[in-house]
């Protein structure tokens, strides 16, 4: 191994990376140095860069009938603010924790899993979806002592959703997918603009139609 990081590395260590990995002579190994979130956005990029250099230069070729999906599960159900100093959703607030990781609300709520699941296919999303929380004292939590919501914003806003919990609401979720993407990729297109009836342009406007989004 050649790097200034090999210094701080025991031989077992090493050993343990060589094994794990199956590295051979002449491989590179990345390491990110980060918080776990931020060190696997920045080693999936160059991990895309990388396909990206490899396929121009012809050592990595990539067919396009090879359809590779995948489901995209676990993810956290919150997300830590350092400038704000507080939890966002990741998802939604609606989405419902793993049942297992509840009583991590009180103490670690960016361990919670969330229920939210997403299908994959060749790096496309093509859908996504979630369970939702359905129990109002649960909701109400997460509003309140997860998200620093306010209570009276919290009943203004969403006091119709909590009261209706009461009623008795049965375990519910779903998922949408974009038939536009699909199309795209059995059309052999990056932009789902070439599939759609009547793409807008960057700008919202429809020009079939002279209409915009406002």
């Amino acid at each position: 191994m050649e790097s200034p990081i090999v210094k701080f590395l025991s031989e077992a260590e090493r050993a343990v990376i060589a094994q794990r990995l199956g590295v051979a002579e002449g491989d590179t190994v990345f390491f990110a140095a980060a918080p776990w979130e931020k060190a696997c956005a920045i080693l999936g990029r160059i991990r895309l860069e990388a396909a990206a250099l490899l396929q121009k230069r012809g050592a990595l070729q990539l067919r396009a009938d090879d359809w590779k999906f995948l489901w995209v599960v676990d993810f956290p159900l919150m997300t830590f603010d350092e400038t704000e100093k507080r939890h966002f959703a990741t998802h939604h607030p609606f989405t419902a924790p793993v049942p297992e990781d509840i009583p991590l609300l009180d103490s670690a709520p960016e361990r919670v899993r969330g229920q939210h699941y997403d299908v994959v296919l060749n790096g496309t999303e093509l859908g996504g979806g979630s369970i939702r929380i359905h129990q109002p004292a649960l909701q109400k939590k997460v509003f309140e002592e997860v998200l620093k919501i306010p209570a009276d914003v919290v009943e203004s806003r969403f006091g119709y959703l909590l009261r209706a919990f009461h009623y008795g609401a049965p375990p519910h979720g779903g998922i949408a997918f974009g038939l536009d993407r699909m199309v795209a990729l059995l059309c052999g297109t990056t932009s789902i603009r070439d599939v759609i009836a009547f793409p807008k342009t960057q700008k919202g406007q429809d020009l079939m139609a002279a209409a915009r989004r406002r």
